[in-house]
């Protein structure tokens, strides 16, 4: 599986990541049902708006693309997306991506212009079966103005030169360096051979990038097909809006992050179908930490009941199948949230251990339930767990001694703390408010 990553010259948007988290459930399945799974994402180190970043702060590119390549790392780890078998990035393959550019022009579907090498579209017959678009429409989805260089209007850049104070490798056609669609090609063959199973990405990347990236690679491999499945997650909108620059509505993971924790964050974004556009609003976040909320709980009340071995064997029959079925994962959420119900009126340690496996191996397979419970509860309080438990002791021997003035003064010393406290049946059990 190869999947387009990000090109490093600023922060991770939430949109940025949708695909990281998306994809990240479809790797933890896939190696559940198939263990010899490779896992491609690069990272894109060259690339015009890296050039134009480090020129507006005034650094080296290699600073720009360092800072923001672990800025990535860091905003993924933090919503649990796993590492990729295999990272590339751009400028490790810059021979590779030559001799690539090079086998497209001796086949005859490139050609070399005013310095510049552009891949022939006309010379591929099936050019816009991917994008299932026409003409006019292909031309009004591309990057790249219709340039003197061109022979046709689609024909796109494969090798472009480079000025002295930009980023260049020598090579048969001067020093320059590559355009953007030939990176994905080249490191795809490079990890994954000439045909690859599975190759994802955003609904955005379908034309241009995904629709070049497939005529260069059937071409360079004389008609061999480059990729069995196509898979894109659609896009993300803000509160109903594009997200744009111009609009200021891009919201940036690691501010996010600051509002609320990855695992909500993270399950936001998994309570749409991945297919589909998906609305990010505060609220859809409130309720996908209220959610994980109801999850610990069902697990915190079953902090007693072990577990010998965290292990997907234990998998729900029907929370496999929401997956398999093209990974809908709103559907397994149910099934998740479906056993935390069944946790609520289990009878017996027997059901209690049973329903606890369940819960943890769905959860580790959509990268969810990764913390103790009581870790969770108390993520965001000053106090430390300990210490909210002895004050709810405290605050129940208040209770039987019919103390309501302490046991209240307690309640709101940890409701200023952040920390609620719910009275049940059988006890007390408390929250961090969201």
């Amino acid at each position: 599986m190869y999947v387009c990553g990000p090109t490093v010259y600023s922060y991770a948007h939430i949109g940025n990541a949708r695909p990281a988290v998306v994809f990240d459930v479809l790797a933890r399945l896939l190696r559940r049902e198939y263990p010899k799974l490779v896992y491609v994402r690069n990272i894109t180190d060259i690339d015009d708006k890296i050039n134009a970043a480090a020129a507006e702060q005034g650094v080296s590119i290699a600073e720009i693309t360092t800072t923001y390549t672990r800025a990535y790392h860091q905003d993924l780890e933090a919503l649990g997306v796993l590492a990729p078998d295999t990272e590339p990035r751009v400028t490790d393959h810059i021979p590779q991506i030559i001799a690539m550019i090079d086998a497209l022009l001796r086949a005859g579907h490139a050609y070399e212009e005013q310095h510049h090498v552009l891949f022939d579209v006309p010379s591929f017959d099936d050019y816009g079966e991917l994008s299932h678009r026409n003409r006019e429409d292909m031309l009004a989805g591309a990057r790249v103005e219709v340039a003197p260089y061109k022979h046709d209007a689609a024909d796109f850049v494969l090798w472009k030169p480079s000025s002295e104070e930009l980023p260049g490798w020598d090579s048969p056609w001067g020093r320059g360096r590559p355009g953007w669609h030939i990176e994905c090609s080249t490191m795809a063959e490079a990890h994954l051979g000439d045909t690859i199973d599975i190759h994802g990405g955003g609904h955005d990347l379908i034309f241009p990038h995904h629709e070049n990236e497939n005529a260069q690679s059937v071409c360079v491999h004389h008609g061999i097909p480059f990729c069995r499945y196509w898979v894109h997650n659609g896009l993300i909108t803000v509160d109903g809006e594009k997200m744009a620059k111009s609009v200021g509505n891009i919201l940036l993971v690691r501010e996010l992050l600051k509002q609320a924790p990855g695992e909500a964050v993270r399950l936001a974004l998994l309570n749409a179908h991945y297919r589909g556009p998906l609305d990010w609003t505060e609220e859809g976040v409130l309720q996908a930490r209220r959610s994980l909320d109801r999850l610990y709980q069902a697990l915190r009340d079953m902090r007693d009941v072990p577990v010998v071995d965290r292990s997907q064997r234990d998998m729900p029959e029907t929370f496999l199948g929401c997956l398999r079925d093209d990974l809908n994962t709103p559907k397994a959420m149910a099934v998740l949230f479906g056993l935390a119900r069944e946790a609520h009126i289990a009878k017996n340690m027997v059901q209690k251990s049973r329903i606890k496996r369940e819960m943890l191996a769905a959860g580790d397979l959509l990268g969810l339930l990764q913390q103790d419970p009581e870790a969770w509860f108390g993520a965001d309080a000053d106090l430390d767990t300990a210490q909210i438990e002895r004050l709810i002791k405290q605050r129940e021997a208040a209770r039987v001694a019919k103390d309501f003035e302490t046991a209240d003064r307690i309640r709101d010393m940890l409701l200023e703390q952040g920390v609620i406290l719910e009275d049940v049946a059988d006890g007390t059990r408390w929250r961090v408010a969201s």
